[in-house]
């Protein structure tokens, strides 16, 4: 099922939205703001960065997926010690934990989505207190709790990318269709991760 989906993910890669709240609170969402242009969908309008679309011409992850201007995340590298801790305590890679903080908040720690979920890795309150989360804008549990609930998907589902399916549509979807769900946003996510993991794991590993 993956190179079918990768390359869905290569022809219509979902676009990610970050906006601000009236309070400065970063918004992150896939489906765009009221304001946004929709006739020049600008990659920057007003205060909207749909950052994703800032992709490096002609350049693509391993996977096929386009590839991200990670020279934009100032602090991509800020936290890797924290991926390795966690790296070490769940058996994941560290490359693949950073992998998912990348795509689900572009690093950014006091990340929150419409849907309620907060931090680095846009976890939902419930979900946090579930995996010993206090603080979701802390960056450290953030990234320990996210690994620990990523650790477990792969162990209920015996893969990467189902764990990763499982981390963005629920177990239950999984579950319930037998593999990836065959929603766009979570297939392009898959997408993402993998791809942003195998970036990581062959020309930018995690250092400790």
């Amino acid at each position: 099922m993956l190179p079918v989906l990768l390359l869905c993910a290569h022809a219509r890669a979902a676009d990610i939205y970050l906006s601000y709240a009236a309070d400065g609170t970063p918004l992150i969402s896939d489906s765009p703001p009221q304001n946004l242009d929709a006739q020049t969908h600008a990659d920057v309008y007003d205060d909207i960065d749909v950052w994703w679309r800032d992709v490096v011409p002609g350049q693509y992850l391993p996977n096929g997926v386009p590839m991200p201007n990670l020279d934009r995340i100032a602090n991509l590298n800020q936290y890797d010690s924290a991926f390795t801790q966690a790296s070490q305590k769940t058996g994941l890679p560290a490359e693949l934990i950073k992998a998912v903080a990348v795509a689900e908040s572009h690093m950014n720690p006091h990340a929150v989505s419409p849907a309620g979920a907060r931090g680095l890795m846009q976890m939902v309150p419930s979900t946090a207190k579930r995996m010993g989360v206090t603080d979701t804008f802390d960056p450290w549990q953030s990234i320990a709790g996210g690994a620990n609930y990523l650790a477990q998907q792969v162990k209920a589902f015996g893969s990467y990318e189902l764990a990763l399916a499982a981390y963005n549509a629920g177990p239950r979807a999984v579950t319930q269709y037998g593999g990836i769900p065959p929603y766009v946003e979570t297939e392009t996510y898959v997408a993402r991760v993998i791809g942003l993991y195998e970036l990581f794991r062959d020309t930018r590993p995690v250092l400790p």
